[in-house]
């Protein structure tokens, strides 16, 4: 594997970063998870604006231009013959000192990573995940907020070990007021009556999946509302579904022990499923130009 750090193409055994860097000793750094699909990258602009979001609000400015990292993305799936993959570009504050002052790190570090990957949940896209509700709570946007991509992800990994120990493949966070908030690395979304009800993005992240799921609940003629939501929610849904870059769509169909709907992928999921099979096949940035 060919990983990009800092201007270099090295081999991944020889692909290191400084113990004093603040994106390892702290988590002070953003990142994205996109995804390449038959030789085109799938919403690349959108993710790397995110990316720019996140940066310009921890106040940290990327060493490359979004133009260059495009170059830099592209070039690491070719010497890695990817066509179809998973990639994480990485800005770091870079490195410091063990103090935290951010004004000790001079030049942030970015990174590039590109693997193969097929379906994250395997054949639960045809059964539909277990997922359980658990005692963390999001981070609230007064203190990190979500919708910042960052490499601090304790609270996301929390949430991931109480579902372990609860057998949930997935785990469903709540926010400090007591409403849905998201995955511990996906979006939610209810099914009722025919209608996507989803949480405003607050308190939650602003996931392109979501964005596209939307785009196509909206082009397939399915009413789509943004409110709070809570556990009577979820457990009296119709239907269930969770997106994210890694996770694709997916359908949830059990819940703490109770049942979602018919307990299988519903026809809601399995259209938006579908369409998004289809968006992701034919639309993308091309690896080769």
């Amino acid at each position: 594997m060919i990983i990009y750090i800092d201007g270099q193409y090295l081999p991944d055994e020889e692909a290191k970063i400084s113990v004093f860097d603040h994106g390892f000793l702290y988590g002070d750094g953003v990142f994205e998870g996109i995804r390449a699909y038959n030789g085109k990258i799938f919403r690349l602009k959108e993710h790397l604006d995110r990316l720019f979001d996140s940066a310009k609000t921890i106040d940290l400015q990327p060493p490359v231009s979004k133009e260059e990292m495009t170059e830099i993305i592209c070039e690491v799936l070719k010497r890695n013959k990817l066509t179809n993959a998973y990639i994480r570009p990485i800005i770091s504050r870079g490195v410091g000192d063990l103090g935290l002052d951010p004004r000790k790190c001079p030049k942030p570090a970015f990174i590039v990573i590109a693997t193969s990957w097929g379906a994250m949940y395997g054949d639960l896209y045809e059964k539909g995940l277990k997922a359980v509700t658990v005692s963390v709570r999001r981070n609230p946007a007064d203190a990190l907020p979500p919708n910042v991509k960052s490499l601090n992800y304790l609270n996301n990994i929390l949430a991931k070990i109480e579902a372990n120990y609860k057998g949930g493949d997935e785990a469903i966070f709540f926010d400090t007021n007591g409403y849905v908030s998201e995955g511990s690395g996906d979006n939610l979304y209810v099914v009722k009556n025919g209608e996507i009800i989803t949480p405003p993005t607050i308190n939650n992240l602003r996931g392109i999946t979501r964005m596209v799921l939307l785009e196509l609940a909206n082009s397939l003629g399915i009413s789509v509302k943004e409110q709070n939501m809570g556990y009577f929610d979820l457990y009296s849904a119709d239907e269930l579904i969770c997106t994210g870059t890694a996770a694709e769509v997916a359908p949830i169909t059990w819940v703490d022990g109770r049942t979602i709907g018919t307990g299988k992928p519903g026809p809601v999921t399995r259209q938006l499923m579908a369409a998004f099979k289809t968006v992701t096949e034919t639309e993308g940035y091309p690896i080769e130009k």
